[in-house]
């Protein structure tokens, strides 16, 4: 069974018709009624959950705790926004809602959808810390939701549709993921029976092509590749690492590429920024080979599910480890979820904010080294 958690205030008031309102935890119930008894070919194949309905949770975990767990165990987390935080451990502090939705993003975003509905009036004394930080957070995280439903009608039609969009996306990852494959046979093994030149070689055609697919690639006459990120073109330079990032010999035939970003000071203008590094790994990469790569510690690392991102926002350098690249299934597979993130976590911006800056520094260091 499909597990489904609806997450939501339940004792706010949704517009029904001109002259009744109905309570989220009627919607609720009348939502895990519907959605359960989805058939395909004759069987169910969702179980939904709501606090109002679910059984009593052992000794050990509180209220909290127990909406959190959900949170975590569900394979399909609809949000049903209106601007309540919902209730807190503590005054002021963050809203059970509002901590559902941070922990379903944080373990798997790609499961979470967001209904937002506009018709629940929140009077100024509501309109506490937990409700504005809650608001905040959803605003900075930029998560697409159509547009917002205007009574109860069409929040449950907006539930349903992003609940269908849900399915069919986590069933195209899913088959995305199976497609990878294993490292003992197929062109994995071809690969690791390639020497490091031929295998370098071959990560990086197929990390050239996998990003020439976006429909935000550009590419200019010298096949140089760009990429539009929040209306700006990037430089992206690719690298392949055919080895462990611990086999000096394989680190080597990368280096430290942002050393020679000067040389790229004549392909950026005002309207083309960067250099960003995308580096494939053939297999795993750490924090602390990031930044011995990048040269001191203090930057910003993050492990995420393409591998790392690093950047420093003093000469604002920045690069991508791509990691288990061992055949073209898994490479591709780590490019999409290297945007997917970026795009999940709003780090698109701030890399196109770096970017710029970085193009200004380049462009003076090419100038000194050019005097």
């Amino acid at each position: 069974m499909i597990q489904v958690m609806i997450s939501s205030r339940c004792n706010d008031e949704v517009k029904l018709n001109d002259t009744e309102n109905l309570f989220f935890t009627d919607i609720r119930k009348d939502l895990k009624k519907e959605i359960e008894e989805i058939e395909i070919f004759g069987q169910k194949i969702f179980t939904v959950w709501i606090n109002e309905e679910a059984p009593p949770s052992e000794g050990t975990l509180d209220s909290w705790e127990v909406c959190l767990k959900q949170a975590k165990k569900c394979d399909i987390l609809l949000v049903l926004f209106n601007g309540n935080a919902g209730w807190a451990n503590i005054k002021n502090g963050i809203g059970i809602c509002h901590m559902e939705m941070v922990t379903g993003l944080s373990q798997a975003p790609g499961k979470v959808r967001l209904v937002s509905l506009d018709s629940v009036h929140i009077s100024k004394v509501e309109q506490n810390y937990s409700n504005r930080q809650f608001q905040e957070y959803v605003k900075k995280r930029n998560l697409f939701y159509g547009s917002s439903a205007k009574d109860v009608g069409q929040l449950k039609k907006r539930t349903k549709e992003a609940l269908h969009d849900a399915l069919i996306n986590l069933c195209h990852q899913g088959v995305r993921e199976a497609s990878k494959g294993r490292f003992h046979n197929g062109q994995a093994l071809e690969w690791t029976r390639m020497d490091f030149i031929n295998r370098q070689k071959a990560m990086q055609n197929v990390l050239y092509d996998a990003i020439c697919q976006r429909p935000t690639s550009v590419k200019d006459s010298s096949n140089h590749l760009f990429v539009i990120i929040s209306d700006i073109e990037i430089l992206l330079m690719l690298h392949a690492i055919p080895d462990a990032l611990s086999i000096g010999a394989t680190k080597e035939m990368v280096g430290q590429p942002f050393l020679h970003d000067h040389e790229m000071a004549t392909i950026l203008n005002e309207k083309r920024y960067g250099p960003v590094h995308v580096i494939a790994c053939h297999k795993n990469a750490t924090e602390s080979q990031a930044t011995k790569l990048l040269g001191f510690p203090d930057a910003m690392v993050v492990r995420a599910p393409f591998g790392i991102y690093v950047a420093d926002n003093i000469q604002k350098m920045q690069f991508a480890f791509i990691v288990n690249c061992r055949d073209e299934a898994n490479t591709r597979h780590g490019v999409q979820r290297f945007f997917e993130w970026l795009e999940q976590t709003g780090e698109d911006v701030l890399m196109a904010k770096r970017a710029q800056s970085r193009a200004r520094i380049v462009k003076a260091i090419a100038a000194e080294v050019n005097k």
